[in-house]
């Protein structure tokens, strides 16, 4: 998506071009973008090193020519001035007036800048964090839950029907070692001391549950009391961890923020008879073979990085987790998403290599599934990283950070980095109730023009601006280099949505936002608002209204508030 000022530039581009050489440009082929340095211009086009040999000429010889074509015709209207630079290059120089009318073209879409219809409501599911109910969510899925809301945010905002989707491993191995581990601590409540497996589970959360088990013996509801881990007893305390770990699950998600619209069990997978049938799909498509007795997918034949294992040679024949992963993923093809978005970890690569391998197997679209990856997080405190194991029970549950800080400074933090960088959570500058704090800083942005608002007194109120209507003030006196700067950061904003989207890179989103909030401090800290002059009062209170749109919006995205006091 091109923002309004670029907008202006590839048309006035684009008419010179006809008048100077009698045809429309290449298209595709040339590129408008914001300059690195105000000396260079606001924006600078490639176009005459990609056309020129189209003419003839030499690049910097097509470039003069072109702007020769604009300082005598219409088209050159919204520039003070053109220059070529370099070997070819053009620089646009805009006329206030100019970056003024994108002030305006804000305002008349109010609430709806920066959405589009670019996704025309294509049905899209993005499924995220997906823990195991074996354990409360630590930071780590915290920063998955983030990303994934985050994302799904941003695409509803392009015009996608978004769903939002978690799968729950309520099967398997890892669920019967829960249920075991669950059942020793039920029992040292009795006094019995038994080994929690190996494997098992060490964490005071399942001393917790146990407690709650024995309470309810205790109030008389009708429970049995499995003196050893029979498989009556497995069935019975995989069904409490499991209930209790998915409620608790849902309301640490809760408390974080983050809604979805489906929770998917894989057990409704077996009981249907899904990955059976998968199997057989993948059988009749030829993408598997049999070797040392077990059933293998043919990964690498189709773009994976190694065959893997379907179904294993064991007496039980049964079936790994990539198996029932490519049963679920049917499940969601069957379900009519038109795409679909996988956030994971990088940890999981051969995985997903593997899962897209199976879905050109079974011939869906290359395009259809796509995969949101992101690094892990730490937590660090006084300058060292704190060590943390989910399964020995030495971890910061989820639920702890939030209570502490509060949603929006974790939801903020955790988005503040490009997903695929590693994650360092900086709980000291967390804890900071200062401006040194980025999410309070651009929080407290939106709060003091707020204040603005509130403290203008007649005939400059905001009510009256209502009344009057944003897109009718006079916007000429805003001439300031500050303003003009903070119009053109407004520009930015359309197009960044739609790069964070379909990039995968709401860590943007979070940048943006904190470079607008620092514009607008150092803005107001040199310029006052509420004047003596009406028309400068009214205009200058019109750039603070686009700016808050923008600012709330921007947080809105990020699933963190924006307050009107502080």
């Amino acid at each position: 998506m091109s923002t309004y000022l670029e907008t202006l530039i590839s048309a006035a581009v684009s008419s010179a071009y006809r008048g100077a050489f009698g045809e429309p440009p290449p298209s595709n082929k040339s590129v408008v973008r914001p300059t690195d340095r105000p000396e260079h211009g606001d924006f600078s086009s490639n176009l005459a090193l990609v056309a020129a040999s189209n003419a003839g000429l030499p690049p910097r010889d097509f470039a003069e020519r072109l702007v020769q074509q604009l300082e005598t015709s219409d088209a050159g209207a919204s520039f003070r001035e053109v220059r070529v630079a370099g070997p070819g290059f053009v620089n646009f120089f805009f006329q206030p007036t100019a970056v003024q009318a994108a002030l305006s073209h804000l305002l008349r879409h109010g609430n709806r800048y920066g959405h589009s219809d670019l996704g025309k409501g294509e049905s899209l599911q993005i499924e995220f964090v997906s823990s195991n109910p074996t354990g409360p969510l630590t930071v780590g899925h915290g920063r998955q839950a983030v990303l994934g809301d985050v994302l799904a945010n941003l695409y509803g905002r392009l015009g996608f029907d978004v769903q939002r989707e978690y799968y729950f491993n309520d099967e398997g191995r890892q669920i019967d070692l829960l249920a075991q581990s669950l059942w020793v601590r039920h029992r040292e409540l009795l006094g019995e001391a038994h080994a929690i497996p190996e494997d098992g589970y060490f964490g005071d959360y399942l001393v917790d549950i146990a407690q709650d088990l024995q309470h309810e013996v205790e109030s008389n509801v009708p429970i049995v009391s499995f003196e050893a881990f029979t498989d009556d007893a497995r069935t019975f305390y995989r069904r409490k961890a499991v209930e209790r770990m998915t409620a608790r699950i849902k309301d640490d998600l809760k408390k974080l923020g983050v809604r979805f619209d489906h929770w998917f069990s894989e057990a409704t997978l077996h009981d249907a008879g899904k990955v059976d049938a998968a199997l057989e799909y993948l059988k009749a498509a030829g993408g598997t073979y049999e070797q040392d007795g077990a059933v293998w997918l043919k990964a690498e034949e189709h773009g994976g990085v190694k065959d893997s294992v379907l179904q294993r040679s064991d007496e039980e024949k049964s079936y790994t987790y990539l198996m029932v992963d490519i049963a679920y993923h049917i499940s969601k093809h069957e379900r009519e998403f038109r795409r679909v978005i996988n956030v994971q970890g990088a940890d999981h690569h051969a995985e997903q290599s593997c899962m897209k391998a199976a879905m050109r197997i079974l011939g869906y679209d290359v395009d259809w599934l796509s995969y949101a990856v992101h690094q892990f997080v730490s937590l660090k405190e006084g300058g060292e990283t704190l060590k943390m194991s989910t399964r020995a029970g030495r971890f910061v549950t989820l639920r702890d950070l939030i209570d502490e800080l509060g949603s929006d400074i974790v939801r903020y933090f955790m988005i503040s980095r490009k997903p695929e960088a590693h994650l360092d959570f900086d709980l000291d500058l967390a804890r900071s109730e200062s401006l040194d704090n980025p999410a309070t800083y651009v929080q407290y942005a939106h709060t003091r023009i707020a204040s603005i608002f509130r403290n203008a007194e007649s005939p400059f109120a905001k009510q009256q601006l209502d009344e009057v209507g944003w897109t009718q003030i006079d916007l000429t006196p805003l001439i300031e280099p500050e303003e003009l700067h903070l119009i053109k950061t407004l520009d930015r904003f359309p197009a960044l949505v739609e790069t964070a989207a379909l990039s995968f890179a709401p860590h943007l989103v979070a940048d943006y936002a904190l470079q607008l909030a620092r514009s607008f401090h150092a803005y107001y800290d040199r310029h006052r608002v509420l004047t003596d002059n009406e028309p400068l009062t009214r205009a200058r209170l019109a750039l603070l209204r686009g700016l808050s749109l923008v600012l709330r919006e921007s947080l809105a995205i990020l699933g963190v508030n924006a307050p009107e006091e502080m």
